[in-house]
């Protein structure tokens, strides 16, 4: 059981490292359900309701008091300074009102309970004292809301951190079975933990075992999962939670409802009494957890380890929910919220937030059939998201064997979402027939087309082929549709020469894998309606991505980033690393994935047209490796991951292993040159620079908007290391001068590939940073 527990911890960790980020913030999404909950609750008490800015409640005929959060001006509730103001005061008034038997803690927002703390009022605090006392002042609120008279959070929606933490301190939980109820403690995306009893409370309710995972990832959990967990008591209809409320509230008042929690069985209470009642047990979960997180994160996250810490104190001090244990908990929030990797993480939470605002505003036309051309690795991704967020789509490959891996792919993850417990069988069917599959030998496949409101291709990186298509479909779709490119390079305008509506075409450029990695970017040719630019960027929104406008350049924003990242990459090869010290480095550094990895997963073929497509655009920035190894790796085949040979060999089971094959194709090329700055950390620094120094040239350039744009582009397109903030952070915390001093020294060393960019040269001289 430890075991299990343990290394499942550490895979959950490793996997929301970057996926912090991804899932987006601690505001919810809009969300939809009844707005009629607690309105009978309100008929039954209309001479006692008593009404504030952000918190109003009524009272029933027999003592029942039901409250219901409402932040103005928010679509929803967050534990900002106007709502704490009114929260604290109303608890007095519950208690001291002779009348109130017990209480029921609600929402007025159709769509979400509490979405979490407002990061605003977070980002104010100039000092670790200030964070450590609103973390103190929200621990005393809730603690106040835990004592006294019986409390009910009836839970529809969003209900996560600060959110999570207000339910934990109830009395009793009901939520919905609406699947856009869920239940998280996202602190650990922002460097920080849960800082209002959270660390307390939720180990002491669902036990160590359980809580740990929780807090150490930031995991999203189901209602189901939450009632299995015990962290709700109960579940209801949403049209019922009215009902079961009331019911809680007058039992837990009368004394005949009576929670039942704790584990159940002698095995379940056998594991939390070793885990959590001996020094042994509890030891031994604390050393695995700091070392799967030291394994995962190489130790870049102060956040999860300070985790550990706070709650293995607290156990020690006498148990979860002692003073010792709630100041621990204030002191480590205050101390990691002023750290250089909490401030990154909050810059990147605050860009990502801007990015979900449409900067075209709403399209003329909706879009809700989405024609996907290409069921190769990175269509079937395009069509996945698609079709799991609503639309309808139409999958078209040249073959049915093409056609039906491609379904199989798509069928695949659906499955492993099952088995997740994040879907039902019944949805991944229904989800599944939203897709209407095509090949070339459908008859009259032709007509499917005619309903899409946006084509897609995703077909091989060749201008010919692509021309071909494009007055193909464009023949047979509506006038109103729009024609986007997934291209990796291929500008635009090129691509838009052979459209016979220029101004409806776009470039959609996705990453991949397409259904876990969140960025979008949208490039406009010169001729793009902004109405089009409009309609990409809906989609994007909706498909869940993170999307960003680039110019249309070359490569873009993140492959032409990349494609120096990569060149540097070969380069290091043929100066005397080997392929696992590569991709060792970068992981230490940071990044989710080794860049030769990295290689193997986007495709060798793909990588290798990126850097020629780049080439009369950035000379010597993408060329000055050898090109030759390169080709001579794709003249053996090797395609990546897509055929098992790549720079790694990957069987149908077991792990991956370096290739042979192309080990000695790197010795050849690499023969008769000297071995030279090739430590773990030059490794890093070189490929991290170029990858730097070529994101503030596309500034400088403006291919994007702003460095908030460049460093959201590269965390959520390449998985830059989150925790670092992106490029132009990590100029602002490096300092300008010495990473421009850096760069010199590898000029020097190494060649004018390393030459810096004017803008940080200008930067360093005046001293300035990117960010405020």
């Amino acid at each position: 059981t430890i075991r299990r527990f343990t290394c499942g911890m550490a895979q959950l960790l490793a996997s929301r490292m970057l996926g912090p980020l991804r899932g987006g913030s601690l505001a919810a999404r809009s969300l939809h359900t009844s707005s009629a909950v607690f309105a009978a609750a309100e008929k039954s008490a209309p001479a006692a309701s008593t009404a504030a800015k952000n918190v109003q409640y009524s009272v029933t005929d027999d003592g029942i008091a039901i409250v219901k959060l409402d932040l103005q001006g928010s679509k929803v509730n967050t534990l900002n300074v106007s709502l704490n103001a009114e929260i604290g005061p109303l608890i007095e008034k519950l208690e001291n009102d002779p009348k109130i038997r017990a209480a029921i803690i609600t929402s007025a927002k159709e769509n979400d309970f509490v979405a979490g703390a407002d990061i605003n009022m977070l980002a104010a605090c100039k000092s670790a004292a200030e964070l450590e006392a609103l973390s103190t002042a929200g621990q005393e609120m809730f603690n106040k809301l835990a004592s006294g008279k019986p409390k009910v959070a009836a839970i529809h929606g969003t209900c996560l951190g600060g959110g999570a933490e207000l339910a934990l301190a109830c009395h009793y939980r009901i939520a919905t079975t609406s699947p856009k109820t869920v239940f998280g403690f996202p602190e650990v995306m922002l460097g920080l933990l849960p800082g209002a009893g959270g660390t307390q409370r939720l180990p002491k309710l669902i036990g160590l075992q359980n809580a740990l995972p929780l807090i150490l990832t930031g995991s999203r959990i189901s209602p189901d999962k939450a009632k299995r967990l015990k962290l709700v008591d109960q579940l209801a209809d949403p049209h019922a939670l009215e009902s079961a409320a009331l019911q809680a509230a007058r039992g837990l008042a009368d004394g005949t409802l009576k929670p039942q929690r704790g584990p159940k069985g002698i095995v379940a209470s056998l594991t939390k009494t070793i885990l959590e009642g001996t020094e042994f047990g509890s030891e031994f979960v604390f050393k695995k957890a700091r070392e799967g997180i030291i394994d995962k994160t190489a130790g870049n996250y102060p956040s999860p380890l300070r985790i550990v810490d706070v709650i293995q104190e607290s156990l020690k001090a006498g148990g979860f929910g002692t003073p010792e244990g709630y100041k621990a908990e204030a002191k480590a929030f205050g101390e990691l919220g002023q750290t250089p990797e909490s401030k990154a993480l909050v810059t990147i939470f605050f860009g990502q937030t801007n990015s979900k605002k449409n900067p075209y505003g709403k399209p003329k036309v909706a879009t809700n059939t989405i024609g996907v051309l290409g069921a190769g690795l990175m269509g079937a991704g395009i069509a996945q998201v698609s079709v799991q967020k609503g639309f309808n789509v139409i999958l078209k490959d040249s073959n049915l064997e093409g056609l039906g891996r491609g379904l199989a792919q798509i069928e695949k993850n659906l499955s492993t979402e099952v088995k997740k417990k994040k879907l039902s069988t019944h949805q991944r069917d229904v989800t599944m027939s939203r897709i209407v599959s095509l090949a070339d030998n459908t008859a009259n496949w032709q007509q499917n087309l005619k309903k899409a409101d946006l084509v897609i291709e995703a077909v091989f990186e060749n201008i010919e082929l692509k021309h071909n298509l494009i007055k193909q479909i464009e023949a047979l779709t509506p006038d109103h549709c729009i024609f986007a490119s997934n291209t990796s390079a291929i500008p635009i305008a090129k691509l838009a020469a052979a459209s016979k509506r220029p101004e409806k075409f776009v470039g959609m450029h996705y990453f991949s894998p397409v259904d876990k990695m969140p960025l979008l970017e949208v490039i406009m040719h010169k001729g793009t309606s902004p109405d089009t630019a409009a309609a990409a960027y809906d989609v994007g929104l909706r498909q869940g991505k993170t999307p960003i406008i680039v110019k249309d350049v070359p490569g873009f924003f993140v492959n032409r980033c990349l494609g120096p990242y990569s060149d540097e990459g070969l380069a290091v090869l043929l100066d005397g690393a080997d392929i696992p010290e590569v991709d060792k480095a970068l992981l230490k550094y940071g990044f989710p994935v080794g860049p030769l990895a990295l290689v193997d997963e986007v495709g060798i073929q793909v990588a290798a047209s990126v850097g020629k497509n780049l080439k009369g655009d950035l000379g010597i920035r993408v060329s000055s490796a050898d090109p030759a190894l390169m080709e001579a790796i794709l003249a053996k085949g090797y395609q990546g991951r897509k055929n098992g040979l790549g720079m790694y060999v990957y069987p149908p089971k077991g792990k991956k292993s370096v290739n042979p094959e192309v080990v000695e194709l790197i010795e050849k090329y690499r023969a008769g040159r000297p071995k030279r700055l090739v430590s773990q950390e030059d490794i890093a620094l070189r490929m991290v620079s170029r990858f730097v120094n070529e994101a503030a040239l596309c500034l400088q350039h403006d291919i994007i908007a702003s460095p908030t744009v460049g460093d959201i582009g590269s965390v959520f397109g390449i998985g830059f290391p989150p925790f670092r903030g992106g490029p132009f952070r990590l100029v602002d915390s490096y300092g300008a001068q010495a990473f421009v001093d850096l760069m010199l020294k590898y000029r020097d060393a190494l060649g004018p590939q390393f030459e810096p960019a004017p803008i940080l040269v200008e930067y360093a001289k005046a001293n300035k940073k990117f960010h405020p």
